[in-house]
């Protein structure tokens, strides 16, 4: 091999860690975000767990954090729970910020 195939693979190979840790944020978060939106249903721990569990599932609907988002915004709704959208954004971004720091810690 010469340099410039050890820069690609090294390339590669960031980028692959990039992408799985992109993953295992996006699904932290979610599972965040599931236990957030539990606890204002008043869930039980069993009833918190599988609820989290069917928000990380939410994620893989379609590309991007709307399918998420409709989820939480209409199962709080069913549940007589007062929010709007700019309430869960910003939980989802705290929750984001939360799943990092959870993750950096584990390495």
């Amino acid at each position: 091999m010469n340099i410039f195939d050890d820069r690609e693979q090294a390339a590669e190979n960031q980028f692959a860690h990039d992408q799985e840790m992109a993953f295992r944020v996006t699904a932290r978060r979610n599972r965040l975000l599931g236990q957030w939106a539990a606890g204002l249903m008043k869930l039980t721990p069993e009833e918190t767990d599988a609820y989290a569990k069917a928000v990380v599932q939410a994620e893989f609907e379609e590309a991007g954090d709307e399918d998420v988002m409709r989820k939480l915004y209409g199962d709080l709704v069913s549940a007589n729970v007062e929010t709007d959208e700019a309430v869960i954004r910003a939980q989802m971004k705290a929750c984001e910020v939360e799943a990092r720091r959870q993750l950096m810690g584990s390495i």
